[in-house]
């Protein structure tokens, strides 16, 4: 993806090792093209940020029908919105614009983009007669969803930080002075985040805790561990919307809500698992 001046496609993606295998060999190369023609142009991260985020609302409205064709369409509208979530990052790297507004707002359009799916995802189904609990199905699916990706990013942004990349995520997004000296807009937002993901990230934080056994020291060892980073990274938001895509473009969407609850949260336990053997393995070692 050479030929435009000053722009590197390599300059422009995470860690291959912590990165998602779908977004390494499918998702990031093909936002590097969009990023190739948008490098030289005024468009900015924030500005692709938020075409993600009306791209995955479109979706959200697609599902609420419930129809075969708006079905699918509403997975494909979704697939554009995780290509315009992987360029706005790649594109903030490769032109050297990041952003602590950047990065709030791309997390909380996340968690509205996806509230809205699920939501819209019981209402479809609903209404085509399945039973009741399909809305507690839809939620669970929802929150779950959310968690896993949490785990995956905890520990890809604990990786990075040890190779100094990335730096601009912290595991903890707990306001600072620092913080303060912000706009007023990347504050609320930083706030909003807090709400939305501040429970969470404490959540994972106690997680890794449990999982390290008490073990304080190796964190080099322990956050850059290829399998536990490959196994993490089958939970990232990358392959979670690509597999709703797939079986949207099937319109069998009670058994993606199957497959979510129990077969990515069995993914999630052993993920956990691999993690706290490590963390006895490792106890054991020192």
């Amino acid at each position: 993806m050479s030929g435009t001046p000053g722009y590197r496609y390599s300059v422009s993606t995470k860690s291959g090792l912590s990165d998602e295998l779908i977004n390494t060999y499918l998702l990031r190369p093909i936002a590097g093209l969009l990023v190739r023609v948008l490098y030289s142009s005024p468009v900015t991260p924030n500005q692709v940020t938020v075409s993600a985020i009306a791209a995955g609302l479109v979706s959200a409205f697609c599902y609420l029908p419930g129809t075969p064709g708006l079905t699918a369409a509403a997975g494909l509208f979704l697939t554009l919105k995780d290509l315009l979530d992987s360029a706005d990052g790649q594109l903030a790297r490769a032109k050297n614009l990041f952003s602590r507004r950047g990065r709030f707002l791309d997390s909380i359009g996340d968690v509205v983009v996806n509230f809205c799916v699920f939501l819209a995802i019981a209402a479809a189904l609903s209404r085509a007669g399945a039973p009741w609990p399909v809305f507690a199905a839809s939620m669970a699916a929802f929150l779950s969803l959310t968690l896993r990706v949490s785990y995956h990013v905890f520990y890809q942004t604990s990786y990075l930080h040890r190779r100094n990349a990335y730096l601009l995520n912290r595991t903890s997004e707990e306001i600072s002075g620092e913080d303060l000296s912000a706009d007023r807009v990347t504050i609320a937002l930083q706030r909003t985040f807090l709400v939305l993901y501040g429970w969470q990230d404490a959540l994972m934080a106690g997680i890794d805790a449990w999982s390290r056994n008490g073990k304080t020291v190796g964190d080099e060892a322990w956050y850059a561990d290829p399998a536990g980073l490959r196994w993490s990274g089958f939970l990232g938001l990358g392959t979670e919307l690509f597999l709703l895509m797939l079986f949207s473009l099937c319109n069998e969407l009670e058994d993606y809500l199957a497959v979510n609850l129990l077969g990515m949260n069995a993914v999630w336990a052993g993920c956990i698992l691999y993690r706290k053997r490590l963390g006895r393995r490792n106890r054991r070692d020192a």
